[in-house]
């Protein structure tokens, strides 16, 4: 379909991971709308970066976690743009901690957010892209989903959940033209890897048969192709973008 009044809503787009997806989207030609929960300045720049190239963007500060603001934001969002074809869930927090000295707050906040989160806005785009009979739904998780990871119960279960929600909501949708897909990156080129010491940093990478991190365009390249019409038979599927970390 046309990309010219075609619209998109990136979760957490800011920086990273959601940042790189937010102008690969503006690239391709649709109107991305960047949410955040905290960093304005960063979802500033990246719509200022994506109007640098002739693109559309705008930030919105909302909480994903929070059922009533979804159905606000999104509710506002389809009244003024009339549609939403794609959704991006990548919002996500971690608060890592061995499960022995985890307390509620840390296990709540991370589900809550990651997970909850990621069905607040599916719900909320639901009716509309039943209604125009079309919509890409792509939600980011991550390798750790499927390996675990000590450190990290929040983090993976909420991880592992989204995979789950993916397949559940991708078996609900298909016959509507709707596909839901996850992207499970492993390693991933961020701010957060560049300041690991170098000890930390090559006991990572010893894990990845590539011998790289890998970089938020290969996450973006991979949403394009997913929302893409050579992917239209694609939907509940989990694409692992890892560097061969993970062989699932």
């Amino acid at each position: 379909m046309s990309h010219e009044k075609s619209t998109a809503v990136v979760t957490g787009g800011s920086r990273g991971i959601g940042r790189a997806i937010a102008i690969e989207l503006a690239k391709a030609g649709y109107m991305v709308c960047i949410t955040y929960s905290a960093d304005a300045e960063g979802a500033e720049d990246v719509v200022k970066e994506i109007e640098a190239e002739n693109g559309t963007a705008r930030a919105v500060c909302f909480n994903v976690a929070d059922f009533s603001e979804a159905q606000v934001f999104f509710k506002d969002f389809i009244k003024e743009y009339q549609r939403i074809d794609v959704l991006v869930n990548n919002a996500g927090v971690t608060k890592d901690g061995l499960i022995a000295m985890m307390d509620e707050n840390a296990w709540d906040t991370v589900l809550d957010i990651n997970l909850k989160g990621t069905f607040n806005c599916i719900k909320a785009v639901t009716r509309q892209m039943m209604k125009q009979r079309y919509g890409r739904i792509i939600n980011i998780t991550s390798v750790v989903a499927s390996t675990g990871n000590p450190g990290q119960a929040n983090y993976v279960a909420s991880k592992a959940g989204i995979i789950g929600l993916t397949k559940a909501v991708a078996g609900e949708l298909a016959t509507r033209n709707i596909t839901c897909n996850a992207i499970a990156p492993g390693f991933i080129e961020t701010k957060m890897t560049e300041n690991l010491d170098d000890k930390l940093k090559n006991a990572m990478l010893s894990q990845i048969p590539m011998r790289r991190f890998g970089l938020p365009e290969d996450i973006s390249k991979a949403v394009l192709f997913l929302i893409s019409q050579n992917a239209a038979y694609i939907t509940g599927q989990v694409m692992h973008i890892n560097g061969g970390m993970f062989m699932g």
